[in-house]
């Protein structure tokens, strides 16, 4: 059962990407610290520790991470400790995910572990949200008012 779930171009976009070859995989008994970005779809059966950014990743049971991603979809059936953003994010029942994550859409199946923060929306939503994040330091209140007062 799917919570958040929403078919539309994004799962079509991962459906043809998943039938593409994996460009990037790293094996159960490797262990990477680092940044990590790639282009196309990648596979992790090991440990990462550091951010990874990029556009289909796949992370297997024996797969972990430990930084934040940025990703177009993800795949997750093993662990991950960390920020998410990506526009597809599916938990399978073996994933267990800890940390604030946002996704343009996501399907988590039983079995799967969520802590932390969580936002499914549209990315129209996602960006809204990322400029009131900008809009709350110091002075944010006069910035905001003086945006309505120039609307008018």
């Amino acid at each position: 059962m799917a919570i958040f779930n929403k078919k539309d171009a994004l799962e079509q976009e991962a459906g043809r990407v998943s039938k593409e070859a994996i460009s990037c995989l790293i094996s159960k008994e490797m262990h990477i610290s680092g940044e990590i970005t790639f282009k196309g779809k990648a596979r992790i059966d090991g440990t990462v520790e550091g951010n990874i950014q990029g556009e289909y990743l796949v992370l297997s049971k024996t797969g972990r991470v430990n930084g934040d991603l940025e990703l177009d979809a993800l795949i997750c059936h093993g662990a991950i400790e960390g920020n998410i953003q990506a526009k597809l994010v599916t938990a399978h029942a073996t994933a267990t995910i800890r940390g604030r994550m946002t996704a343009g859409s996501l399907t988590v199946e039983p079995g799967a572990v969520l802590e932390g923060e969580i936002h499914a929306s549209s990315k129209q939503k996602i960006n809204s949200s990322e400029q009131q994040k900008t809009l709350s330091g110091p002075g944010a209140k006069k910035e905001q008012k003086e945006k309505k007062e120039a609307a008018k």
